[in-house]
């Protein structure tokens, strides 16, 4: 396996640009994979790593880890607290209108049954594309290229909440289009979920200062953007 993109690294945290389908840890419910991200990462840099936060095996962009158990656990008190600014990019089935808004939808943890708690994400149109191909009865296809920020970490919440809306995740397995996946997969060969951690705002566990951390999009993500004609923002 390729070495893992650094994005930042001092003594109390490494920031890292997560591949699409690492697994970040062994879990009850992703136990299959050959590699995981904290096995890799604490080879490649030496000592112990402890997660800050989470990202779906599917996702990729910037992941936050820190060299000690103190490091780890002041950063989730920001992520706790809602003190960190999350922005993702992500391409979804449809033209969402309005093309800027909020999804304010109660979603259940990794237990579907379990208790719906509050759950906002953010979303803001960056580009959109129609596509000559046919596909059910419909001649043309039309994605659009969003910004997401959410508010809150609850269990694949982007994910839900743009299924929820009608404009699911091209890539999603579990609450996307199968049909659309498929397409991508044949007309654009695009195999992976096109969601990815853009951006994080937060403060530094131990200095205070504010960070701005950005994860470049994969060679498979960024030559589909360049095949629409699509550009992302300097900021956002």
């Amino acid at each position: 396996m390729q070495p893992i993109e650094i994005l930042h690294q001092d003594d109390a945290l490494i920031a890292v640009n997560k591949p699409a389908g690492l697994p970040v840890h062994r879990s009850a419910m992703v136990n299959d994979a050959e590699q995981y991200l904290v096995d890799v990462l604490r080879e490649q840099v030496g000592g112990n790593v402890y997660l800050a936060h989470r990202l779906d095996r599917a996702t990729s962009g910037v992941l936050l880890v820190a060299r000690s158990s103190e490091v780890a656990a002041a950063l989730g008190e920001q992520f706790m607290g809602r003190d960190v600014r999350k922005q993702y990019l992500v391409v979804v089935r449809g033209w969402p209108e309005p093309a800027e808004g909020v999804i304010d939808y109660a979603l259940p943890g990794s237990r579907e049954t379990g208790p719906r708690r509050e759950a906002r994400t953010h979303y803001r149109g960056l580009a959109t594309v129609e596509v000559p191909i046919e596909l059910g009865r419909y001649p043309q296809q039309r994605y659009a290229l969003l910004l997401a920020e959410p508010e809150s970490g609850r269990f694949r919440q982007i994910r839900k909440h743009l299924a929820h809306i009608h404009h699911p995740v091209i890539g999603d397995c579990q609450h996307g289009r199968g049909d659309h996946n498929r397409l991508y997969k044949q007309h654009f060969a695009c195999h992976r979920m096109l969601l990815h951690a853009w951006k994080l705002d937060f403060r530094h566990p131990l200095s205070g200062e504010a960070m701005m951390l950005q994860a470049p999009l994969d060679h498979e993500y960024a030559s589909l953007l360049e095949r629409f004609g699509w550009t992302l923002p300097r900021s956002g």
